[in-house]
């Protein structure tokens, strides 16, 4: 009997010491890191679990690595397939969180904005230069982008839609590319499904020169759809467009800020001054309300329009007005 009692008390102290040491390991894992701010933290591509919990336990983050190894023999089914990428470490963070964390898609990411307006060319500076984007359509030429993109022998200029995208450490600048190229093509074909029926252009492709123009010519939402009707009027009456964008554009890299009467007079394939009807592909990349305001555009008279030098410009239906409005708002100014 004695020896019964004596087992029953060693096997309740052993239980209590397994509970004792189950609960202080628990309290281990629970623990805070040792971060005192936001702290960025990368697991490297192929990197195990041991590896990285030995590698934050170097860096000071967890204090007891033990306990986390001890996790993939104690709850195994608790640990997660790590995934190579940055996460961001909070303060507050428990060693189970971030156990969590490192096997979840919460990857920190950077956002990459691309302009309504902007051209291929700055685009491209812009991918060249975003932070731990990988680069690897720096030194090709546009041709070689395009095909690498499967779109080979189309002109880039206009394919891309301007907007905020997101990306994480490791994303190429050609995933950026196919995501905005991809998203362009949609929003037209959307558009273009919506259109007027009495347009001045064909395809949807002369609906995204169009809306180019229309982007380069104004930041004003309310003027998009009655530049549109100007350019829709002047090309129903065989009027050149006269836009001053194609003549920047035709200039390239030699434009420095301004035009002369000598650049309006230049031929080049896209100066509307000398050309009949649009340029052959679009100069910039168009936004939403570009697109829509080129299928749609607005009905009236007006068939010119001046800059009045605060973003906004003055319509007038007939030459005379015009000029008065240039003396007023461009000769005088």
């Amino acid at each position: 009997m004695r020896v019964v009692k004596g087992l029953l008390l060693l096997a309740v102290v052993a239980a209590a010491a397994v509970y004792a040491g189950y609960r202080y390991w628990e309290s281990r894992l629970e623990a805070p890191l040792a971060v005192a701010e936001n702290t960025l933290y990368e697991v490297p591509r192929g990197a195990g679990y041991n590896r990285v919990v030995a590698d934050l336990a170097a860096r000071g983050i967890i204090a007891d690595d033990w306990a986390f190894r001890l996790l993939t023999r104690i709850e195994p089914e608790s640990v997660p397939r790590l995934r190579a990428g940055e996460y961001m470490l909070e303060p507050d963070m428990s060693g189970r969180e971030l156990i969590e964390l490192l096997g979840s898609d919460r990857v920190v990411t950077y956002p990459l904005t691309i302009p309504e307006g902007w051209t291929f060319r700055q685009m491209r500076q812009l991918l060249d230069n975003a932070p731990k984007l990988d680069n690897r359509t720096q030194g090709l030429s546009d041709d070689e982008v395009m095909a690498l993109l499967d779109r080979e022998g189309v002109h880039p200029e206009g394919w891309f839609f301007p907007d905020t995208y997101r990306y994480h450490k490791g994303v190429s600048d050609l995933e950026i590319l196919q995501q905005a190229l991809s998203r362009m093509e949609r929003v037209l074909e959307e558009v273009w499904e919506a259109r007027d029926d009495d347009l001045t252009i064909d395809t949807p492709f002369e609906a995204l020169i169009m809306a180019s123009l229309i982007e380069r010519e104004t930041g004003a939402p309310e003027e998009r759809r009655e530049i549109a009707g100007v350019f829709k009027r002047r090309m129903q009456q065989g009027m050149r467009l006269q836009t001053d964008p194609t003549v920047i554009y035709g200039m390239g890299e030699r434009y420095e800020g301004r035009i002369t009467r000598a650049d309006l007079q230049e031929a080049t394939p896209y100066n509307t001054y000398v050309i009949d009807g649009m340029p052959p592909t679009p100069i910039a990349m168009p936004g939403r309300a570009s697109l829509e305001a080129a299928v749609n555009p607005l009905p009236g008279e007006t068939l010119y329009f001046v800059s009045r030098g605060d973003g906004t410009h003055h319509f007038s239906r007939t030459l005379r007005e015009h000029n008065n409005a240039v003396n007023r708002y461009i000769r005088n100014r």
